[in-house]
């Protein structure tokens, strides 16, 4: 297994990781058998998130053997509440949540300190004068957690975490569903924005996330690296044909700043493919011959959360509804964080009175209106 330093952390970080969130769908022991297992294979770098007990334990108890040649990203802001997930910066619940990490994982220590799930610019600003980041900055005194790390999916937030002087690496969503404009068949015309440096075909605030990690040595492990699957099967990707895993990993290895990608993982069988991709013949990783023989037009009728559709006179953020709409129909079931996080926004497609105003100004001719009201019924709000 290849490892790679994670910015300014130094710490050397596997390529491949372990994103923990579906432990909790096996028995214990099962999935405490597959994080030895991914250890076996050269993982060292686990990412929790979730705030269940049942999560907790089996990393807990997967670690426990070999603690010290783990690094955990550990997060603080993800709480349990009334038995099920909740996010917030309340100091009666993070606490608690946090010091429940430790004793579950079993540890008296966290490599990664992770500001959890900032997607707001306004909650940006709201946690920089906050006893929430006082309580972060204390644990890192106290070398209770040994680096401060942030989670986001908004690569504006994320700029300004990596030029905040203080958060040392990011927990960002990379694949080419999220970062890539919109394809052609030839490979050359799919590259049409252009950002200082060798940044081509990526959205400009995304090149410029990319390039403000590399400038300030901020280290980026990567979250959602398959869009849920989606990328595997080409009736669901935006590009109209598939990816392989290995080649979406290639892709997000690829991408300026990242040193790790954390896979979600059921079977050991998983962990195998994900792990291939270090002996793989570079005709295997190439993703770009792929999307050179897309659809000229894979996005028309898909949200590429771009904001055009903006202004809305509701005022609801049409591109982050879409985005949780897209999440959550990736899977079977709504996962509890995408509910979430969905009934967390200030408004909501219930909300929205059908004036298609933001339809006329989609350049990719989404149904807004449509989607609203399919979200609505999905989210139930």
């Amino acid at each position: 297994m290849n490892t790679r330093r994670l910015g300014k952390t130094n710490l050397q970080v596997s390529e491949i990781g372990f994103g923990g969130e579906w432990l909790e769908r096996h028995p214990e022991e099962e999935s405490i058998e597959l994080i030895r297992y991914a250890s076996s294979k050269g993982i060292n770098i686990l990412d929790c998130w979730m705030p269940d007990p049942k999560s907790r334990t089996i990393i807990g108890e997967g670690i426990k053997d070999n603690r010290e040649q783990w690094f955990i990203q550990g997060h603080l802001g993800s709480t349990w509440k009334d038995g099920q997930y909740y996010r917030t910066r309340d100091l009666n619940y993070v606490k608690p949540a946090f010091e429940d990490l430790l004793a579950r994982l079993q540890t008296n220590y966290i490599d990664l300190g992770m500001i959890h799930y900032v997607d707001a610019e306004e909650e940006w600003e709201q946690i920089q004068t906050s006893d929430y980041l006082n309580y972060v900055m204390e644990l890192k005194r106290k070398n209770i957690i040994r680096h401060i790390g942030m989670s986001s999916h908004n690569p504006k937030v994320a700029v300004k975490a990596a030029r905040s002087g203080y958060i040392e690496m990011i927990l960002f969503s990379v694949n080419p569903a999220f970062d890539m404009l919109p394809a052609s068949e030839n490979l050359d015309e799919l590259f049409v924005e252009e950002f200082p440096g060798d940044l081509k075909g990526t959205d400009p605030d995304r090149a410029l996330l990319y390039k403000t990690c590399e400038e300030n040595d901020i280290g980026i492990t990567v979250m959602k690296g398959f869009a849920g699957g989606r990328l595997f099967d080409e009736k669901r990707s935006p590009f109209g044909v598939r990816l392989t895993p290995v080649q979406c990993i290639h892709y997000a290895l690829t991408r300026p700043a990242v040193s790790s990608i954390l896979c979600g993982y059921d079977t050991k069988e998983q962990i195998d493919t994900a792990v291939s991709y270090e002996t793989a013949e570079e005709t295997k990783k190439d993703y770009a011959s792929v999307l050179a023989t897309a659809s000229l037009h894979p996005y028309k009728g898909q949200c590429t959360y771009c904001g055009h559709c903006k202004p809305c006179p509701i005022a609801i953020d049409i591109a982050m509804v879409n985005k949780f709409y897209d999440l959550a129909t990736m899977q079977e079931k709504i996962p509890e964080s995408i509910q979430s996080h969905y009934e967390l926004l200030e408004h909501h497609a219930s909300e929205c009175v059908g004036c298609k105003g933001c339809e006329s100004r989609c350049p990719f001719e989404v149904k807004i209106a449509d989607r609203m009201i399919k979200t609505a019924e999905l989210f139930g709000i």
